[in-house]
């Protein structure tokens, strides 16, 4: 039975965002399984499975039904343990969990500021007006506020990012010399920015660029392709 996993879109379904979705798709390359990917909107997302989740991603494999990425990939690694590892052993899932933290709570933190208009505008009628109030009212600021700040979010990205360049002065990859759960948790963050505003708003020559430019590749070009 063919792997569904239900992802976040705007108003075009050739564009899935969402940093935790990519997260998921990059892992279900890694493991080599074939999927069905259906992108849904905002007000979408709680009609489908039975109103399983509020939120994506979303995955169906048969009759098991997980929701949040991180207890995506641990169920995939355990369900498929003769295809490559996510983790590379208990000592990995650990590590992907400090790399987790770091990523919502500094990098997505920076990001957020950058994207909000972006994926308001990348919305259709009914999910902008969910979007603004969901957004304004967890982060206790309106739109117009938080894009006044847009410059100095970008200007402040390249710092949030030091421990990711930290180590990949040492190795290709957060996972070592190939790519773990671990890079895909923030190449998740990278790619949310680059679908919604085009760009990942660092240097070319920045090695988390070029890292970045090397993921972009795996699994002959797939999430490249989407722009």
């Amino acid at each position: 039975m063919t792997i569904t996993l239900y992802s976040l879109c705007g108003a075009d379904a050739a564009r899935p965002f969402s940093p935790h979705c990519w997260k998921v798709v990059m892992a279900l390359r890694h493991k080599g399984l074939s999927f069905e990917e259906r992108p849904l909107a905002f007000t979408v997302i709680p009609t489908v499975e039975n109103g399983a989740s509020k939120t994506v991603p979303v995955l169906r494999d048969g009759q098991e039904l997980i929701s949040d990425s991180f207890r995506i990939a641990q169920y995939l690694e355990e369900a498929y343990p003769d295809a490559p590892s996510l983790f590379g052993g208990r000592g990995g899932v650990a590590a992907a969990r400090l790399v987790e933290g770091y990523s919502l709570h500094v990098v997505h933190s920076v990001i957020t500021r950058i994207l909000l208009i972006d994926i308001h505008d990348m919305l259709a009628p009914a999910d902008q007006a969910y979007f603004r109030k969901s957004r304004e009212e967890r982060l206790g600021k309106s739109f117009e506020e938080m894009a006044a700040g847009r410059d100095a979010a970008i200007a402040a990205l390249p710092a949030a990012l030091q421990p990711l360049r930290h180590t990949l002065a040492f190795q290709s990859y957060v996972g070592g010399t190939t790519p773990l759960f671990g890079d895909y948790i923030l190449f998740g963050a990278l790619q949310w920015l680059r679908v919604t505003t085009g760009s990942i708003h660092l240097p070319g020559d920045d090695p988390v660029s070029l890292w970045f430019d090397r993921c972009l590749g795996l699994y002959d070009g797939a999430a490249r392709a989407v722009a």
